[in-house]
């Protein structure tokens, strides 16, 4: 497989194919990295289109810094494309004042196929999922989130913590129903 690098040198000397090459190579996890947002095809499809035209016109001023830096550019492009896309559609509703809900026991997640746990987490309320997504897949700290989001840290903490008793209650309810 092309390397990052090179790829990368293919697409800023102008190579014929180069930018179909970097699209073929991230798609998939594009549109994995949207679902895992939007909650929609359709509106996946839309985050991911919005997310190449950002990509191929701003790859000049990408910084490379070895294999994996492109890969890691790409989906945070698109996570920021997906968060853009809620936040227009006014489907990002977070709030300091949630329910409190009762302890859920620790769901063995191995025992979920990934397209099953990918599907259980497109069913979390929007805010929920989008906060889970930054704080686990995005690796940033409530406070980052908070900024990105216009958001408190609490909040996010909050979101955070509420996403993860729903989603272990999924988990519980998907492993008994499946008997796995």
């Amino acid at each position: 497989m092309e390397t990052e690098q090179r790829l990368l040198e293919s697409i800023r000397s102008g190579e014929q194919g180069a930018q179909q090459r970097l699209y073929e190579r991230f798609a998939g996890m594009a549109m994995a990295t949207a679902l895992r947002y939007v909650g929609s095809q359709d509106a996946a499809r839309d985050v991911v289109q919005d997310s190449f035209v950002s990509i191929l016109t701003t790859i000049s001023r990408f910084g490379y810094r070895g294999e994996g830096s492109l890969k890691a550019w790409v989906l945070r492009i698109v996570a920021h494309q997906a968060i853009d896309h809620l936040k227009r559609h006014d489907r990002l509703l977070l709030t300091d004042h949630l329910p409190e809900a009762a302890a859920e026991e620790e769901p063995d997640v191995g025992r979920v196929p990934p397209d099953v746990l990918n599907r259980l987490i497109a069913q979390l309320p929007t805010g929920y999922r989008t906060v889970l997504n930054l704080y686990i897949f995005q690796q940033l700290s409530h406070r980052e989130i908070g900024q990105l989001l216009g958001i408190k840290p609490e909040t996010s903490a909050s979101q955070y913590a509420r996403a993860k008793q729903t989603l272990a209650r999924l988990i519980n309810n998907y492993i008994k129903n499946n008997k796995l």
